[in-house]
């Protein structure tokens, strides 16, 4: 398993999965502002770089549907029962229907412990390359959050941030997206940003 991670993302066999930032549960989770945000960014690169996007719901009739910055990035919504959104048909609806199915499942979702680490889970057991995407990822403590992204690192998944996912999905600073995406994942305090129009050739 540790070998087959050494490579970078695919972009193009890649499919982004957004567990559960629903309505009744954000509230509750640690640094969910922040959380929410990241995911809606990551969300936002995918769409840019062509890479489908599919969210899920923890039974929406209690936790209510996803937070709009999320729905409204979202090509599919997948209402669930499981926190293992595998066990609910996620599998098949990751490739959409003009596309090769996905190798990469790059997944960030609420909460840590629970339902992103069981769907994580189901997605390796599937036979998918996970890479999770540490800080879109949320708990209701540090502790569970932590814990979890452990014991996903053991089981096999790729631990990530949104500009590694980012920075691989693009592959070179010659990507017609390139200065888009940069827009996106890199906040840029007045005086401090750094200038790629010095570091890129050209």
């Amino acid at each position: 398993m540790l070998a087959a991670m050494a490579d970078t993302i695919d972009p193009v066999r890649s499919v982004l999965v957004l567990v559960d930032y629903q309505s009744k549960l954000l509230p509750a989770i640690h640094d969910g502002a922040r959380v929410l945000a990241n995911a809606a960014r990551l969300a936002d690169a995918a769409r840019l770089l062509g890479i489908r996007v599919v969210g899920t719901e923890e039974n929406p009739a209690g936790l209510g549907q996803n937070d709009p910055a999320i729905r409204s990035r979202s090509n599919v919504t997948l209402a669930k029962r499981h926190f293992d959104a595998c066990a609910d048909g996620l599998v098949p609806i990751l490739a959409a229907a003009e596309r090769v199915p996905p190798a990469d499942a790059v997944i960030a979702g609420c909460e840590t412990h629970v339902c992103l680490l069981q769907t994580a889970m189901g997605l390796l057991a599937a036979g998918l390359r996970v890479f999770v995407v540490a800080d879109a990822c949320g708990s209701r403590t540090p502790r569970d959050h932590a814990a979890a992204l452990e014991r996903l690192r053991a089981a096999g998944a790729a631990i990530v941030t949104l500009e590694m996912v980012v920075f691989e999905w693009l592959q070179t600073c010659d990507h017609p997206k390139f200065r888009e995406a940069l827009g996106l994942v890199k906040e840029k305090p007045a005086g401090t940003e750094f200038r790629w129009d010095d570091a890129s050739p050209g």
